[in-house]
């Protein structure tokens, strides 16, 4: 019988290295955003993401993938990604809705991907004219009572949050507005101000109109109300229980290894916890959103449930 050496058997006790340091990562890892670049999205990643380089010692490289209602980065994951930690994406609720829009859907939003972790939400808001004379809310809803289906409130697309979220609140309140969507929250502000619609329902392009006067913010949709804006209630000091800010994370394909997410999860939180980001959140007043990976998979399989419902209420479709 073959005897070991003394160093031999005393390598052979020594604990397994971690994954980490048995070589994930080696190469770069690939980040797929499904906008267009720019804006507080890409700020907070961007930040984020620095950390990460310096802790994994291999940069997070962002791909913008804009296009297919911002589905083309879950597309990717579902169809080409392997597994393996170098390909993630920035996962958003139309990715868990978007199955329930199509007779033939392309994933199942629970277990076609692997939830990372949650970071942030959008700064959504309902902004007015201030020459419509609409003082508050209240104001707002009694004129839209008056002229069923003539007042129209923009968004950023069929059947995304900000959507869903005002067609259930003028379901609560028994009125009736006209949705006019657009490609982005910018140009529901462009059209507001030019006369060409009512009210915009979107995330905060509206904020420099309504610093300068141009338009009044008439509610915003976050837990509390704004520092910079006070005047302006939440919806629920506007009586509706509702926070609405459309979580959003990072996720990679189905079937990544556990220790692979947790490295990715502690890095990233890191960088989610750096003096920078947190400055990101603050200047923008975006919702912080974190969660871990096992709580951001119990909030997808929540959420999945109610947009299932809401579909199917609202009769939506994108066939």
């Amino acid at each position: 019988m073959r005897r070991r050496t003394l160093p031999a058997l005393a390598a052979a006790l020594l604990p397994l290295p971690a994954l980490g340091q048995a070589g994930f990562p080696n190469r770069p890892i690939r980040f797929l955003i499904p906008w267009p670049p720019g804006g507080v999205l890409d700020a907070l990643h961007r930040s984020m993401f620095e950390v990460v380089n310096r802790d994994l010692g291999q940069p997070v490289v962002i791909e913008n993938r804009p296009g297919a209602r911002g589905t083309q980065a879950a597309i990717f994951l579902v169809q080409q990604a392997k597994p393996d930690g170098y390909t993630l994406a920035h996962q958003h609720l139309s990715v868990l809705r978007h199955p329930f829009l199509t007779r033939q859907p392309t994933w199942d939003p629970v277990a076609d991907f692997t939830y990372i972790m949650q970071v942030s939400g959008f700064l959504f808001g309902t902004a007015v004219r201030t020459d419509r004379g609409w003082a508050d809310w209240p104001a707002m809803l009694t004129a839209a009572r008056a002229a069923p289906g003539q007042l129209t409130f923009s968004t950023s697309g069929i059947a995304t949050t900000n959507h869903l979220a005002m067609e259930e609140i003028c379901e609560r309140e028994g009125v009736q507005m006209t949705h006019i969507p657009f490609r982005g929250a910018q140009e529901g502000v462009t059209a507001l101000l030019g006369k060409q619609i009512d009210i915009v329902a979107d995330s905060q392009s509206w904020r420099p109109n309504v610093e300068n006067g141009e338009l009044r913010l008439l509610s915003v949709w976050t837990r509390e109300r704004l520092k910079s804006i006070p005047d302006a209630p939440t919806l629920r000091d506007l009586g509706y229980d509702m926070v609405v800010t459309s979580p959003y994370g990072i996720a990679g394909p189905k079937g990544m290894d556990p220790e692979i997410v947790e490295i990715l999860h502690r890095s990233m939180k890191k960088g989610y916890e750096d003096p920078t980001t947190q400055a990101i959140f603050d200047r923008w007043e975006n919702p912080r959103e974190y969660l871990g990976p096992a709580d951001y998979l119990a909030f997808v399989k929540d959420r999945v449930a109610y947009e299932k419902r809401m579909v199917a209420k609202l009769g939506l479709s994108i066939d």
